[in-house]
């Protein structure tokens, strides 16, 4: 999945290292402006309504979504696509209507039910209502009171005898400091610990790429009692 943008014209000739450099700055611009909306929306307190001008933004060509490219979840489908490919019948939710409009046309046949939702007050019909919950680097971005509760909603989704799974950006710090200029902010095995709400855990992982310096991530699967 490529980042959406509208690709630069770049003169006939030009070394692909000049091309290749370009590129880079391209993408560095356009994730900046990524980061300004959410720097904006922390400033003013506004926890969510900025995802869907990210997305508008990004239509345009004047932003890149920055997680689509690392794993892209219900914005764009991805996710939600290969957990039915496994069998599982699936409610793919974003706050943002021009995300569910992409995975939409993406994915044109799809049996996924693409449909807006806000993970911070969801419909009362989806408490406990679903075999497996999955959170893929959706509450990194959020920041303040907005990512405390999305954290303990996530278990209150959870059917008896389901599964809620999070794989998120981590870090070792327990208390960092988050400057709403540097988002995301990675999550703390505090806040990990605090989205099994009731649910037991299962296994939680610290994982560890091959990057210098490495990138951590946690790996945590959590079990509803039947």
């Amino acid at each position: 999945m490529k980042d959406t943008q509208i690709p630069t014209q770049y003169p006939a000739g030009a070394s692909r290292q000049n091309i290749d450099r370009a590129l880079m700055s391209d993408q560095d611009a356009l994730r900046a402006e990524a980061g300004k909306l959410a720097a904006e929306s922390a400033t003013a307190s506004d926890a969510t309504n900025w995802f869907e001008l990210l997305y508008q933004t990004a239509a345009r060509g004047e932003a890149t979504i920055p997680w689509a490219t690392l794993v892209v979840g219900c914005g764009f489908g991805d996710d939600a696509e290969f957990v039915a490919s496994l069998g599982f019948n699936v409610v793919a939710f974003d706050i943002s209507p021009t995300a569910i409009d992409g995975a939409r046309s993406r994915f044109p046949g799809s049996l996924v039910d693409y449909t807006p939702g806000d993970l911070l007050n969801p419909p009362a019909s989806w408490r406990g209502a679903f075999d497996l919950v999955v959170e893929i680097y959706t509450v990194q971005p959020l920041h303040g009171t907005a990512r405390t509760t999305a954290l303990s909603m996530l278990p209150r989704l959870v059917a008896p005898g389901g599964t809620l799974l999070i794989i998120a950006h981590a870090t070792e710090q327990s208390a960092p400091e988050r400057d709403p200029s540097s988002f995301p902010w990675p999550v703390t095995r505090d806040e990990i610990d605090s989205a099994a709400g009731l649910l037991h855990p299962v296994e939680i992982e610290l994982l560890r790429d091959d990057e210098t310096p490495a990138t951590l991530r946690w790996r945590a699967e959590f079990n509803r009692k039947a």
